[in-house]
């Protein structure tokens, strides 16, 4: 495990983008993906919101997910383990590069054939508690031209990251530009944030 948190580290600090192909391993991701899908059959997941909790606002010309919050009061035991996995990973980074992350909030996110999320900073104008985003995704056979790429906007420099499963992507929250590009089928993965 603790391979893979430093993989994400390095490459986090060579290019301000951490990305790392088997962060969760393929049984977990295959869970997590039943899931979300499990919990969409359910009619769980709900349209995800643009600011805070009191800027709350909805607008499908700006973002088109639906989501789902984990918690451990969920009482699942994949998602579980999945926080598990997170709150190693927050020890490690705070032991090797003294980060200060004391807290986490991850949701499901559920993307439908044609939706995206426009260009976009992960932390509020009004609260700097985030401070790392880290999203892994659960797409089973992702091909190309599915689409659903993740833009990251670095300067000069464009970055396009392909869903595909397994793979995780970490940056930090207030510093990268960054939108969810069309995608051409359901586009699932876990996104979240490391809080101060």
């Amino acid at each position: 495990m603790e391979d893979s948190f430093e993989a994400l580290i390095a490459s986090y600090m060579a290019t301000k983008v951490g990305v790392v192909e088997n962060f969760i391993g393929a049984s977990l991701s295959k869970h997590l993906n039943d899931t979300i899908l499990a919990l969409h059959q359910k009619n769980l997941l709900v349209p995800a919101g643009i600011g805070n909790i009191q800027k709350l606002q909805h607008n499908q010309l700006i973002r088109k997910d639906i989501i789902y919050w984990l918690d451990r009061k969920n009482n699942n035991v994949y998602e579980n383990e999945f926080l598990t996995q997170i709150e190693a990973f927050i020890s490690y980074l705070n032991e090797s590069c003294f980060t200060g992350i004391t807290g986490y909030e991850f949701h499901y996110s559920f993307y439908e054939k044609g939706a995206f999320y426009r260009k976009h900073l992960d932390q509020f104008q009004d609260n700097s508690s985030r401070q790392f985003s880290l999203i892994s995704y659960l797409n089973l056979d992702w091909k190309i031209e599915d689409g659903g790429e993740l833009c990251i906007y670095q300067e000069e420099n464009i970055q396009k990251i392909s869903p595909t499963n397994g793979k995780t992507i970490f940056f930090k929250s207030n510093e990268l530009l960054h939108e969810v590009l069309v995608t051409q089928k359901q586009r699932l993965s876990i996104t979240g944030w490391l809080k101060r």
